[in-house]
């Protein structure tokens, strides 16, 4: 075996793991988001920046103001999920550096004093904290739905008019329901993707 990961453990988190279109009705519980964030913000992020936010979509009335930005096809599995995550870029992420990266503070001011800078940073490496997200859902034995398919100026209007954030990806969280997956679709083999020079 080359991996440390045990069989079990890789097929939970890769092998057997898919995107879920449909869900039971057992809730999600605050417990189980919480360990699933204690495992996933040892996520590496550039200067330890961890610029994801998350909104968790519990009451009615926001899922009905989420769903209505979804994309048609997404629209069904959100408004039946039985918690629905937003996962969001925060741009003023430097203001927590001096207490994130505290042997540079001044990363903050030398880096990060520049709003363009801030966003192209902080959405690369909320989308590496987004993958990792998805990993924590899944070891903690649920099944994610992750999302792109939506409005993103409206979401972002909707849920984050402070401006300082901007949605990534929309995440349905909770156990398969009945024909939860999709046909596997085909990957690429190491020869197509890896080269060594």
């Amino acid at each position: 075996m080359t991996l440390a990961l045990d069989a079990a453990a890789q097929d939970l988190l890769f092998r057997e793991a898919r995107t879920a279109n449909t869900f039971t009705d057992e809730p999600v519980t605050d417990e189980q988001l919480q360990a699933i964030y204690d495992l996933v913000k040892y996520a590496p992020t550039a200067f330890n920046q961890s610029p994801l936010r998350i909104v968790l979509v519990r009451s009615p009335e926001a899922r009905e103001r989420l769903v209505q930005h979804m994309a048609e096809g997404n629209q069904q599995k959100t408004a039946a999920a039985p918690l629905v995550a937003i996962l969001a870029t925060d741009h003023e992420f430097h203001e927590e550096l001096p207490r994130l990266f505290p042997h540079f503070p001044q990363a903050k001011d030398m880096f990060f004093s520049e709003r363009p800078v801030r966003e192209q940073a902080g959405s690369f490496n909320a989308a590496l904290q987004v993958g990792y997200f998805v990993i924590g859902v899944r070891a903690a034995g649920l099944a994610a739905g992750p999302m792109t398919g939506f409005n993103a100026d409206a979401i972002n209007k909707e849920f984050f008019p402070d401006g300082d954030h901007s949605a990534l990806a929309v995440v349905n969280i909770g156990k398969p329901g009945e024909n939860a997956w999709f046909p596997r679709s085909p990957r690429l083999e190491y020869d197509e993707v890896v080269t060594t020079i």
